[in-house]
Order: C-alpha cells, then sequence, then structure tokens
C-alpha cells in the first residue's frame, strides 16, 4: 500500500494535504530554496555523466550561479544522436522508461524522453494533488476517496498522458474506467466507447483528459443522445437507471442530454493549450470547471491551477525553472547564435511573458532545456488564496510550431508542403493559430488566380494534404472531430504591399517579408485592410496631412 493511499484510508487528511498540496504555502524564498537544493544534487549526477559532460561541454559548476553561466541553453537538437537511439549508458540515472512525443517535421518524427524511478515516484504526489485540488472547495479540504472511479481519456504509454494514468493507477486509490491494463491494447475510439459503457454500470467521479478531447466526447454524447439503443441496458439496470435519470433531466431542462445528467463528478481534470477556450464548454457539459494542468513530456508537471481556478502554481520539486524575457527569446530567434539572459522565479515580473526553461530533477536527462513554450505571469501571488508564489498561464509557442488542440505541431516545412501538393495556384501565404469556440489553423492565401475561387474546396484540398504528409494532425480529426483548417484569401498583391512599406521604412531584410507562421496582429491586419489612413494635425493650423500607419 502506497503512503498517500494510506494517510487517505486512515483519515489524516491534514498530513496527505501537506504532502501534496503543501507547496501553496511555501514562501517564495521556501521555494528557491527547494529549487537549489534539488539543482544541486542534480549537478552532482550530471558531472559525472558522460551525457553531462557533453551537454555541459566539461564544464563542473558548483553552484546555481555557475551552472547558468557556464552551461549553455539547450534544445532537443543537442540530445538527439543520444537519445533517440536511447543510450541508457550515457544518462545520469538508470532510466525506468523512455517516453515519447511528437517532433519536429523535416528533423526528427519523433523525440525520445527518458524517465528515472525518482521521477516517477515524485510524480506521484503531485498528480494526486491535481485531482484533490480540482475536487475542493478550500485549504484542507480532502474530497477524493478510495476507489473512487476515474474515466481514462488519455493517451497510453509512452506518451506522458499514458505515464500519468500509470502512475495514477499505482497508488491504488482509484479504479479506472476501462482498466490501465486494457488501454494499450485498444484503439482510442474504442477506449473511450468501453471506458462510457463502464460508467454507466458503474458510475464515474473523475473525468480526466486533453480539453479538446472532452469537449468532442461532450458534444457526441449529446448529438448520439436521442439515437441511443436501450435494449442492451435492459439487462443492466443500474446502466438503464441512469439512462432514464439522464433523460428525464435533459427534458425537464428542455435540451439534449448531456453527461451531467448521468454523471455527478466530482472533478475534471484538464491539460492542452486550449483549456481556456473550452472551460465553460466542458462546465456546461460535465458539471464541473475544468482544472487546468500545465506539463509536457520534457518537463513533467509544471503547475497547476486551485480551487478559484484562476492562474496555475508552479510545483517547486520536479525541474528546475528559468525564465527567458520575451524580448530576449525573440532576439535569439532572429540570431540563433545569441545567447539570451535568463530570470530565475523570484526575479520574473507579473504582466510579462517568458519563455521557459527547465532543468531535471531527480536524475533526468535535459539541462537548461528551452521547452518550446511561452508563458505569462499573471500576477507575483494569489493575494485571494494568500499563495505567495507568481502565477502563470500559458501564453503561446514562441517557435515555428503551430499547436492545434495538444495533438499535433504543425512547421512551416509541413503546411508549406499541404500547399504545394493540393495544386493551388498561390502567390505566397501565412499561417497561425486563432482562438474562437475552437482553435483554428487559419491560413491566410493570396491565390494566382483572377477569377472567383472557392475557400471551401481550397481547405479540403489543403487539409487532406496535412492528414496524409502529417499523422498526428490526421488523429485530430479522427479523435475529436475537428478540421480546424480555415482559409482566409487575401487581396492581390498584399504580400508585396507589405514588403514595399517595410522596405521604405528602412527595416532590414530579416524583416521585410511576413512569416509564413504565427504574424502578428498588424501583420495580418495589413494583409487584409491594407495601411491604416489616419488622419493627424501638423504644427501648420490652416493645414492638415496623413500619417500613414500599419
Amino acid at each position: 500500500m502506497s503512503n498517500l493511499r494510506q494517510l487517505l484510508n486512515e483519515g489524516k487528511y491534514e498530513e496527505l494535504w501537506q504532502r501534496c498540496c503543501g507547496f501553496l504555502d511555501l514562501s517564495l524564498e521556501d521555494f528557491m530554496a527547494i529549487q537549489r537544493r534539488l539543482l544541486l544534487e542534480q549537478l552532482e549526477l550530471l558531472k559525472t555523466s558522460e551525457l553531462g559532460k557533453i551537454i555541459m561541454r566539461g564544464a563542473m559548476p558548483r553552484t546555481v550561479e555557475e551552472f547558468r553561466q557556464q552551461v549553455p541553453l539547450t534544445s532537443y537538437i543537442d540530445y538527439a544522436p543520444y537519445l533517440l537511439k536511447r543510450k541508457r549508458g550515457i544518462l545520469p540515472e538508470k532510466p525506468l522508461q523512455w517516453l515519447h512525443t511528437s517532433g519536429r517535421s523535416g528533423e526528427f518524427t519523433s523525440k525520445w524522453i527518458p524517465i528515472t524511478n525518482r521521477q516517477y515516484e515524485t510524480l506521484g504526489a503531485i498528480l494526486l494533488s491535481t485531482l484533490i485540488l480540482a475536487s475542493c472547495k478550500k485549504r484542507g479540504d480532502i474530497r477524493i476517496e478510495q476507489n473512487d472511479k476515474y474515466l481514462y481519456a488519455l493517451a497510453p504509454a509512452p506518451y506522458f498522458s499514458g505515464l500519468i494514468g500509470d502512475r495514477i493507477d499505482d497508488e491504488g486509490i482509484f479504479v479506472s474506467l476501462p482498466p490501465t491494463d486494457m488501454v494499450g491494447k485498444m484503439e482510442f475510439t474504442e477506449r473511450i466507447q468501453y471506458g462510457f459503457e463502464l460508467a454507466l454500470s458503474e458510475g464515474v467521479d473523475i473525468f480526466g483528459g486533453i480539453s479538446s478531447v472532452l469537449v468532442s466526447i461532450g458534444e457526441r454524447f449529446s448529438q448520439g443522445s436521442g439515437t441511443i439503443d436501450i435494449k442492451p441496458l435492459l439487462r443492466k439496470p443500474r446502466a438503464l437507471n441512469r439512462m432514464v435519470r439522464g433523460w428525464v433531466k435533459s427534458k425537464l431542462a428542455h435540451r439534449p442530454m448531456l453527461p451531467r445528467d448521468i454523471w455527478n463528478l466530482k472533478c475534471v481534470v484538464a491539460s492542452g493549450t486550449d483549456t481556456t477556450v473550452f472551460k465553460d464548454k466542458i462546465k456546461e457539459m460535465w458539471g464541473q470547471y475544468p482544472l487546468d494542468a500545465y506539463a509536457c513530456t520534457e518537463a513533467g508537471m509544471v503547475a497547476t491551477q486551485t480551487w478559484d481556478y484562476q492562474g496555475m502554481t508552479f510545483f517547486p520539486d520536479y525541474v528546475f525553472f528559468e525564465f527567458i524575457p520575451e524580448a530576449e527569446s525573440f532576439k535569439s530567434k532572429q540570431d540563433p547564435s545569441y545567447q539570451p539572459a535568463t530570470l530565475l522565479l523570484d526575479e520574473v515580473k507579473a504582466g510579462e511573458n517568458y519563455e521557459i526553461v527547465i532543468t531535471n530533477f531527480h536524475g533526468g536527462a535535459l539541462m537548461r532545456y528551452r521547452v518550446g513554450d511561452m508563458i505569462k505571469i499573471t500576477s507575483l501571488r494569489n493575494e485571494q488564496l494568500n499563495i505567495d508564489i507568481p502565477q502563470m498561464t500559458f501564453y503561446s509557442r514562441v517557435d515555428d510550431l503551430i499547436d492545434i488542440a495538444g495533438f499535433t505541431r504543425l512547421t512551416e516545412r509541413i503546411i508549406w508542403q499541404a500547399i504545394e501538393n493540393s495544386g493551388i495556384n498561390y502567390v505566397d501565404w501565412t499561417a497561425r493559430k486563432e482562438l474562437q469556440e475552437k482553435p483554428v489553423l487559419r491560413l491566410y492565401l493570396e491565390t494566382g488566380d483572377n477569377g472567383s475561387v472557392d475557400t471551401s474546396q481550397i481547405a479540403t484540398s489543403i487539409h487532406n494534404q496535412l492528414k496524409i504528409l502529417d499523422s498526428d494532425y490526421a488523429n485530430l480529426e479522427a479523435f475529436t472531430g475537428m478540421t480546424p483548417l480555415e482559409v482566409m484569401l487575401v487581396p492581390k498583391t498584399a504580400f508585396q504591399k507589405y514588403m514595399q512599406k517595410q522596405q521604405a521604412a528602412g527595416a532590414d531584410l530579416a524583416h521585410l517579408k511576413i512569416p509564413h507562421i504565427n504574424p502578428s496582429d498588424k501583420m495580418v491586419d495589413f494583409l487584409m485592410h491594407g495601411p491604416r489612413r489616419v488622419p493627424t494635425t501638423t504644427k501648420t493650423k490652416t493645414r492638415q496631412r496623413e500619417t500613414v500607419t500599419p
């Protein structure tokens, strides 16, 4: 029996809260002390490992300051020759298993990340904290119980989400629907369908998954509620009883049946870059706001919301945090040889955006690793809940990748190839993710045709090519039913006019053209509407001139 399970079963709720959620009561000074202590322990492992010597280029830092001064910032390219081959002998600590995540089209199709036994063990209390915080109403409030049922809507191992499911299962507190030993043998849709069948008979208390998947499941449930065949349910009295009660609730409310009519969940935990977009829909469908947690394969669990569902609080004991100010991050993107300055958590400012940099604790492999995400520090502390740790929210990707619903990361090359393969006559293009009711991959396209153009046909052609070129993009439609691509036609010569404007303004060569990936709002506005003509009064009272601004 795990220690956490024992505390729960013995009713030692105060001790359980401290073990899992006590980080919320840390002062910022105490938080940083934990960070520094664990980093110094990690440095001793790195200095004696072959991978550590390679990545640190022979440096032997003795302090946190020396580590930040002597060790360069890294990306997966630095580790690819060793981790893609899953070389165990060069690692700081023997891996328990290897995790898989999507890579970059054209460089490597996937990334492999080792996780140690100590990382796995540390993850237990962190994951349990998210479930406690998602279900509680105040400090010290423990509402989870032994044998609560957990509906499994996560990708299986070797994805990080699968590791989450395995780690929760290992605590022996929750009952997985379907059982985790069956998950890897079933396709995603088959697993969800079987999980719902079990949930109808046995009930469900906790639901977790990628936010876009939660919405998709809820929509399918609602759309199919009027055509459910009850004959198989006649042999399952408990399932039939739930369906009848749900049907009555929906009829009284004069709407289609929703999952919240069937189950009274204790909590919903969601992940993915679009949780804030979907939170109201998830509440409407499932009866609970989703607790947003920020995690990724390389860094593990980074931060979580609390019971006020506002900003996220960082976990102190899984990775070491550094932060690159947005201006520094942009400068390094323009000049790859530039090493940007970093800040620690006790140096960040409220309202500012930062690229996040992590170093694994507990024998992990990654050092000063640029995850590729930009976060916003929303405040330096949570005043309402008296949490003395800076609060964050996910802001955007910082590289030339477009993340759609946590399923796929599209590069410039893959989108360009899809446009080329579609056979469309085009002049130029730019694309970015935009948030509406659902995340949209919006492609701004200037065609070379002079007549009328069918944008829906263009979108269908490019969408089909993206599915061929990128399996994760294809899975997005297969798993969620989403077809995120939308095409917007820009006026003729719009791209050329932008370049002429930049030339006239004396911009350097790197800034003449609109980038193909993630253009700014001003760039898109210029493409769609041209220069804004704003009347400006000069010093001469009898005369006015117009200043042209983008």
